[in-house]
Parts: structure tokens; C-alpha cells; sequence
């Protein structure tokens, strides 16, 4: 057993991590071995305690998710040579694992999941139900149509991990200090942090609470509710079964996702472990009330196997000479969940240099890799890869406790369910976070959750089967959404954007640091531009439009997901380069509603005495109206590429902002339309959308944004100089855009793109997003693609459900935009539609 002295040692440090569960001390390894001096790690008991000691310990290639896979792979890659590198065992097991198929719809699953598994280096096959014996020679095969195989897949000791992980920041100069508890936290003028111990205060550059199910009691120290709540997780160890002694090889550990458990070998008996439905399974709410007990770090709650009758009949019936075995052992421990079972990953907005990596609800799995993704982001000013999707920052205030325990409970529950595309889940829905409009569209659309807001998908006509219906196919929206298209495109429609991320920005330095900020140029007074804030390696971290409403006076806006995203970003510049701004998050308190089709300016004529037309309100100006009587900020600019403005407002005015619009519109036959229509007219126009076609994986070059970019321009922005690095060296791919010949399928985006070359055919890219267009009557996708096979003509295949289908690179886009259109007519000639 491992000691450590309970002194401080140091007054000092650069970086405090709190809590040596395998995460922390994962952060501790990564940050000392790449050279960071002064990483103090503190623990209140000992290393291990809380969540890690009593993990089952599974480690997977597989995840759903697309760059989580490469959290994944680091972990376990850096599992297999830590022994060699620490001299500590790590009891580590590869025995490879199977999930099980054991109905059709899961099988399109498994091929959902292989198309966005084959642009991935890891190693994962579909396999048949003879190779799923021959792997796993105890199952009853009766129900067996199909395995997902991870050759590489199995599971180590946590303990032993975490151990390991000491030992080698220990050896690269970490000091880890236990039992000392932080007992307080205060934040400097400075942005440095006063950590209190019972042995005396650490002064640090930063703190990150890797703390486990105490992390909400650290964030409170801060005045942060961090939205996380542990849950019981229960799994069952057999003694020893004779049939398992008496094999040759270790079993493949198996995923029986119908019946809601894993099972793997231990010694020569079984583990299993079942995640009961959201009413069986058990939340310690108490913990979240109250905090957590005193003194709880080793112990482990009452089982109760009452809870998982269900589930071990089910895995008796899967896996028979279960039936035999005697149970030894029931471990019931806490596991921290966030509301969607992601952890919660970087530095939190609001708070300077406060850093989290929290809510894992695998943590052995994500130890490894997290430590070294927080790591580069630390040392490196910027996240090594994208991973906004653990971004602590997608929650906000209205995530309350009951959102986050209605959340959690069903994130539990559905922990092996089919994972569609599109998928919606309806718990803990509404929150507090609804539009103005909420009330009057929520009977008539299937609405989507964007952020903790409600936002209308689509929307029901007599006739349309109404409601959720998801499918891995195209399901009970498709005609409508075509039918929307055909309005938007045709007549006028109107749909809620208020979800938008939106700041005002103001003061003597306004000017100078969106200049610094922004890759475009600073529009003028009355102007709106497009805008891309990069990261100092020349990726793209966010997309905004910027408007300059007076002098010195800006509006930004960003999609739902970014919003804190985008706001934690640029407030630290603000900081660093101590620029004189004030910075107002508007998103709660302002609606917007965007008109668009051939009939918008005819429609919102009527409301106003402003003159509206092309020579007076050209594309891309914004200005201050009033539509009906209600005072608007109105930008020209429309996502669907055709004429339209964007309409910001009070958020209590939306309302009566709609119906005037809608009664004004009714000569027009003015109609609703939803996100999902939005995305088939952006993708038919060219637009890019930040999280698909450009993220911090991507440069804006590659990713077809030169027109945004200003390289020329005079200030010196962030991502300036390595963008030019980029373009004199050359791009080694390109985003492409493809239409597909396809049945009853389209692309969503991150399958795989396969070439049949000389020597075979091979997977050389990934798309980002796509959809079936209305207006080719075919399916359309952007794809990432190697430069020597971008070129327009090129014939590429997509992967969709098991099959490759032919794709043809086109010019884009496939219908030009209504600015475009509009100019070409003023020449004379007849642009496509």
C-alpha cells in the first residue's frame, strides 16, 4: 500500500489538481512528464478512494461519439506500456469485447456505428453470429444476430492504474499529498488562486477539481452548482464456475445491450454489471442537498439484488452456466453522473483559471486520455483536438438540480439503448430555457433540445404522423420537412432561432480587440459580417456573425451549443491583453425570429414605414426598426441563402412579434418551418456549419473560408501566423461537395468515404454533414477528402448502413444563393436555382 506524508511541502505551485482518483492523478502524470514543474496533487483520504478503487475496471475502443474514440485509444495504447515504464503492475487484461446484436434494429446500429469506425485508426468489426461462438463459446446463441468486435478491448485493475499513474508523476517530479483536504478556495485580483488545507495555504496559477462526487462541493467553494449527482451502480462477482476454469483463452468481455449489462470473466468465475430502467435505479440525492457525508471515501452503499432481478435472468438466459454459480460478492458504489453521462472537461467560463475534469461516468477508461488531452490544453493555450461535447460549459444556470436529477436518472436508464441519429431525449424537458414562443408552437411541431432550449424540428400538418419516430432511415419527417423546404423557397416561412448565443460588446477598445479577436475585418456601423475566431495553431474555435449596431457598439451572435463556449474564449482575451470593453450575454432576455423566401420583404413591408427594399436595406446590413410597433434590430442575412432577415427583440415581445407577422403574411401563404429544413437549404447554398465542416480539428483554408479570412489585414490576429505556415506549406486535404446515389438513406455527417483505387478500395475521408436535398432529388454531403482527390468529376463511394454508395464531387453549391441570383439577373445572365 502506498503512503504519502500529509505535509504541504510547498507554498507554491503552479498547477493544484484536487482529488487522486485515476483522472487526477492521470492529469498529474501527463502535466509532470511533459515538463510542467510544480504540479501539486491533493487527495482527502487516499489515492483511489471514492469512485476509482471499486470500478469494474472496462476499457473499451469503443464510443459512439467521434473524437472520444481518440480518448479511448490513448488510454488504453498508454495502458499497455505503463508497467513497462512505472515498474508498477497494472493487472491489465485484453481479451477484446463483443456488444451484442440480438434484434434487426440493433444490427443497423452496429452498421451505423462501422461507417463512422472506418475513418478511426482502432481496430472494430462487424462479425457474424458463428465468430461470436467461436469468441465466446458459453453463450446461448439462440437470440444472437450479429457481434460489434474490439479485438483490443478488456479491462485492468483500477487500483493498480491509479498506482502506477503515482509512481510515474512522482518519478517526472509531481508531488501528490494525502490525507490534505481543501477546506477553501479564493480567487486573486491576479487570477491566481489561494488554495486553503488544514496544513496551510498553496498559492496557484490554476486549480483543476478532478474531484469526484466531491467535485459539487469544490465548485461550491466558488459559487458553482456544478449539474452532478451520483448514482448507484451495482455488479455482481461469481465464485468459480467450472466451465469458464476449464478454458484455454480469457473471455471476451460482452456487452448484451438488450439486456442492459456487461459481463467478463474474473479469475475463474464472471463479473456482471447491470444498469437497471430509470425507475429502478437509484440516485444518492441526499449527496446533492446536503453534500457528502464525512468521511465517506472507501465505503460502499447496501446492495440490493432485489433491483437487478431482471437483468441477472437475462444474463443467466444469455449466458447459461450462470445459472450454477454462487454470487461472492455485490459491489454497490457511487459513480458520478453529469446529466448526459459525458464528464465535464476544461477551463470553466466565468471563472479564471479554473479548470474541471468531472462527472465521469467511465472514469478508468477516460483516465488516460483526458489527463493528456487537459495536459496539451493546459500547456498549449488551446485543446489538442475538439471535444466541445464534454465542454463544461454546454451547461448553464438552467441546470438545476432537478433537470440534472431527472437526467441523470434517465441517462442510467438508457445506457444501452439503440443510439439513433437525431436522437432526442425527453427528461427533465422543458427547462426554465423556453422562447417566447414556446407556448404557442409546442402542440403544433416535434420539437428539438438545443442548449436547454426547445426549438421547433419540424412541424405537423393534418394527415403527418405526429411525434418522436426515430430510424436509422428516413422516418415520418421526411415529407414535411420537404414540404417546408418548398415554402421556404417558394413563399415566405418563419422560424425560431432564439436559441442563439448573442453579447453585446461595447467600449473604448471594442474596435481593437474584435480586430484581434476575428479573422475578418471589423464590419462598419450598419454593416454584418461573418467572422471566425481561431486558435493560435490556425484552427476555426468558433463562427459568429458580427454587427457594428452604433459606433463602437457590437452584437455578436453564435449558435446554441457556443454559447459559453465562445463567451469563455473571448473573455479571456479580454483579460490577457487587459483590453477596455464591457461584455453583455444577451441570450436569455432576446428573441429572434428569421423570415425568409420570396415574399419576405413584401410580408414585413406592411409592419413598417422603413424602406426595406434592395438599394435601401442591402444584404448584410443590420439597423434599428420598428415592425407593428415593436422595436427590432433587423439583420439582412438568412442561413437559408434566400432573402430574409434575422429579427432580434425583447424575448416578450415574440409574441406579438409572430402574429403580426403571420397575419401580415396570410396573402402570401406565409407558414412555419424547423431546423431540420434550415439544414437542407444551408447544405443546398454551400454554408458551412461550425461543429461539421469546421471545428478545432480544421484550418479555415481546408475548410473553404478564405473569403473570411483577412490574412492582409493590418492587426495581428490570433491564428495569423500560423495560417500563413498553412498556405505556404499547402493543404494535405480539402472540404468537398458531394451528391450520392442512395435509397432510402442519407448521410447525417462523420461517415466514412472510400475510394476504389488502383491496388483496393480504401477509406481516404470522412463526410461532416449532410441530407437529402429536396431540390435535386438526391442526397448531398460535404466531406474531407485528400487534395489529389478533390477535383470536381471525382467518383468517390459513401459508407451508409453497411453499404457504399456512389458519390460524385460537384461544384458547389447546388443552388445558388438569392445575393447571388439577384446579381447575376442585374447582368443579365440566368443563374440556377
Amino acid at each position: 500500500k502506498e503512503t504519502s506524508s500529509a505535509s504541504l511541502g510547498k507554498d507554491r505551485a503552479d498547477t493544484v489538481i484536487i482529488g487522486g482518483g485515476c483522472v487526477g492523478v492521470s492529469l498529474a502524470y501527463h502535466l509532470a512528464k511533459a515538463g510542467l514543474k510544480d504540479v501539486v496533487l491533493l487527495e482527502k483520504s487516499e489515492l483511489t478512494a471514492g469512485s476509482t478503487w471499486h470500478a469494474a475496471g472496462l476499457t473499451t475502443y469503443f464510443h459512439p461519439g467521434i473524437n472520444l474514440k481518440k480518448i479511448h485509444a490513448y488510454s488504453i495504447k498508454l495502458y499497455e506500456k505503463l508497467e513497462e515504464e512505472t515498474g508498477q503492475p497494472v493487472g491489465f487484461h485484453q481479451p477484446g469485447s463483443i456488444r451484442i446484436a440480438s434484434t434487426p434494429t440493433r444490427v443497423d446500429e452496429f452498421k451505423y456505428q462501422m461507417t463512422r469506425a472506418g475513418w478511426h485508426p482502432t481496430e472494430q468489426y462487424l462479425i457474424t453470429p458463428e465468430k461470436v461462438q467461436e469468441l465466446f463459446p458459453l453463450l446461448n446463441m439462440d437470440k444472437v444476430l450479429a457481434g460489434l468486435y474490439n479485438p483490443g478491448d478488456g479491462h485492468i485493475d483500477p487500483y493498480s492504474l491509479t498506482m502506477a499513474l503515482a509512481a510515474g508523476a512522482r518519478k517526472y517530479g509531481a508531488q501528490l499529498n494525502y490525507p490534505v483536504q481543501v477546506t477553501n478556495l479564493n480567487s486573486r485580483s491576479d487570477g491566481t488562486w489561494e488554495v486553503e488545507t488544514p496544513l496551510g495555504i498553496i498559492q496557484a496559477k490554476r486549480i483543476v477539481n478532478t474531484a469526484g462526487f466531491w467535485a459539487r462541493d469544490i465548485g461550491k467553494m466558488i459559487g458553482l452548482q456544478h449539474p452532478l449527482i451520483p448514482v448507484h451502480h451495482q455488479y455482481v462477482v461469481t465464485s468459480t464456475i467450472p466451465e469458464v476454469k476449464a478454458l484455454k483463452t480469457e473471455l471476451p468481455v460482452i456487452r448484451d445491450l438488450e439486456g442492459s449489462y456487461y459481463l467478463r470473466q474474473e479469475r475463474d468465475g464472471l463479473l456482471f454489471g447491470p444498469y437497471e430502467s430509470e425507475e429502478k435505479m437509484k440516485l444518492q440525492e441526499s449527496w446533492v442537498t446536503n453534500g457528502v457525508p464525512p468521511g465517506f471515501g472507501k465505503e460502499l452503499f447496501e446492495s440490493d439484488l432485489d433491483r437487478l432481478m431482471e437483468h441477472i435472468e437475462a444474463a443467466m438466459e444469455m449466458v447459461p452456466v450462470l445459472r450454477k454459480a454462487d454470487i461472492v460478492n455485490t459491489i454497490a458504489g457511487p459513480i458520478t453522473y453529469s446529466p448526459d453521462i459525458l464528464p465535464m472537461v476544461g477551463p470553466h467560463q466565468g471563472v479564471r483559471n479554473y479548470w474541471v475534469a468531472i462527472g465521469f461516468g467511465y472514469g478508468i477508461i477516460h483516465a488516460g486520455g483526458i489527463g493528456k488531452y487537459l495536459s496539451d490544453w493546459i500547456l498549449e493555450g488551446e485543446p489538442p483536438f475538439d471535444l466541445i461535447e464534454v465542454d463544461p460549459n454546454r451547461y448553464g444556470k438552467w441546470t438545476t438540480t432537478e433537470y440534472t436529477a431527472a437526467k441523470a436518472r434517465e441517462s442510467y436508464g438508457f445506457n444501452n439503448i439503440v443510439g439513433y441519429p437525431k436522437e432526442e431525449r425527453f427528461a427533465g424537458r422543458p427547462t426554465e430555457r423556453t422562447s417566447g414562443l414556446y407556448d404557442l408552437l409546442k402542440s403544433k411541431c416535434s420539437m428539438g433540445f438545443h442548449a436547454g432550449w426547445e426549438q421547433p424540428h419540424w412541424f405537423y400538418k393534418p394527415g403527418d404522423e405526429t411525434g418522436y419516430k426515430p430510424s436509422f432511415r428516413r422516418t415520418n419527417w421526411f415529407d414535411p420537412v420537404g414540404r417546408e423546404y418548398k415554402q421556404v423557397m417558394e413563399r415566405v416561412g418563419v422560424i425560431d432561432l432564439s436559441p442563439f448565443g448573442k453579447f453585446k460588446v461595447k467600449g473604448t477598445d471594442s474596435v481593437k480587440l474584435l480586430d484581434h479577436l476575428f479573422a475578418n475585418v471589423v464590419p462598419k456601423v450598419g454593416s454584418t459580417n461573418i467572422s471566425h475566431m481561431l486558435t493560435p495553431r490556425g484552427k476555426v474555435y468558433a463562427e459568429l456573425t458580427v454587427s457594428q449596431l452604433y459606433p463602437g457598439e457590437f452584437m455578436l451572435v453564435t449558435g446554441s451549443g457556443s454559447e459559453l463556449h465562445d463567451l469563455r474564449w473571448i473573455e479571456e482575451k479580454v483579460t490577457r491583453g487587459g483590453y477596455k470593453v464591457e461584455i453583455e450575454n444577451m441570450t436569455d432576455e432576446m428573441g429572434v425570429l428569421s423570415v425568409a423566401g420570396p415574399y419576405a420583404r413584401q410580408v414585413l413591408q406592411k409592419l413598417t414605414n422603413e424602406d426595406l427594399s434592395d438599394a435601401s436595406f442591402k444584404f448584410l446590413q443590420c439597423r434599428h426598426l420598428k415592425l407593428s410597433n415593436i422595436a427590432v434590430t433587423a439583420i439582412r442575412i438568412s442561413y437559408t441563402g434566400e432573402l430574409g432577415w434575422e429579427l432580434y427583440h425583447r424575448k416578450e415581445d415574440s409574441v406579438p412579434l409572430y402574429s403580426a407577422i403571420m397575419e401580415a403574411g396570410q396573402k402570401e401563404g406565409i407558414d412555419d418551418f424547423g431546423t431540420y429544413a434550415l439544414n437542407a437549404l444551408r447544405l443546398e447554398k454551400g454554408f458551412r456549419a461550425w461543429g461539421a465542416e469546421m471545428n478545432c480539428d480544421t484550418n479555415p483554408l481546408e475548410a473553404g473560408l478564405e473569403y473570411f479570412v483577412k490574412l492582409n489585414k493590418a492587426a495581428d490576429f490570433t491564428g495569423k501566423q500560423a495560417l500563413k505556415q498553412i498556405k505556404e506549406k499547402g493543404l494535405k486535404r480539402r472540404l468537398v461537395y458531394l451528391t450520392l446515389e442512395t435509397d432510402n438513406v442519407d448521410p447525417e455527417g462523420n461517415e466514412s468515404v472510400w475510394h476504389n483505387g488502383k491496388a483496393r478500395t480504401i477509406v481516404i475521408g470522412n463526410t461532416t454533414s449532410g441530407c437529402f436535398s429536396y431540390g435535386a432529388q438526391q442526397s448531398l454531403a460535404f466531406a474531407y477528402v485528400p487534395m489529389e482527390l478533390s477535383k470536381v468529376g471525382q467518383k468517390l463511394e459513401v459508407e451508409l448502413l453497411g453499404k457504399n454508395y456512389p458519390a460524385t464531387i460537384i461544384q458547389e453549391p447546388l443552388v445558388l444563393t438569392e445575393p447571388t441570383r439577384m446579381r447575376l439577373q442585374r447582368k443579365g445572365e440566368i443563374p440556377k436555382i
